[in-house]
């Protein structure tokens, strides 16, 4: 079963990435080279905003209408919200964050490609 510790776990070990709270003291945060990938509440249901390929988030949010909704506060072109239950299979949430990693590193700047690429 999914949970706050395992999705922090998974977030943390990806390369670079970092965490912390720039918004309150409830939402958790994973950057990697400052750019956000993942998006967590402490508190309440657990729910996950992820970064994600436009037309895959419009697939995504298809195929899993009560689950993975428009990203909540985030461009809803480029987000999702996953309300995280029992329903949803904890690998296909690991490469749901595998996605919005690599959808942040590919974007980033050459410059800050390059510093990944040395760590």
């Amino acid at each position: 079963m999914m949970n706050i510790e395992t999705i922090r776990d998974y977030c943390i070990s990806k390369k670079a990435a970092t965490e912390g709270f720039p918004f309150d003291e409830v939402t958790l945060v994973f950057k990697v080279m400052g750019k956000m990938f993942a998006l967590t509440k402490l508190e309440g249901d657990l729910i996950l905003n992820l970064k994600c390929d436009p037309e895959m988030a419009l697939e995504l949010r298809a195929s899993n209408p009560e689950t993975v909704l428009p990203g909540w506060h985030m461009n809803k072109k480029n987000w999702n919200t996953i309300h995280i239950d029992n329903s949803i299979d904890k690998e296909f949430v690991f490469k749901w964050i595998d996605h919005s990693y690599d959808e942040v590193v590919n974007n980033l700047p050459r410059k800050l490609k390059e510093e990944l690429a040395k760590l």
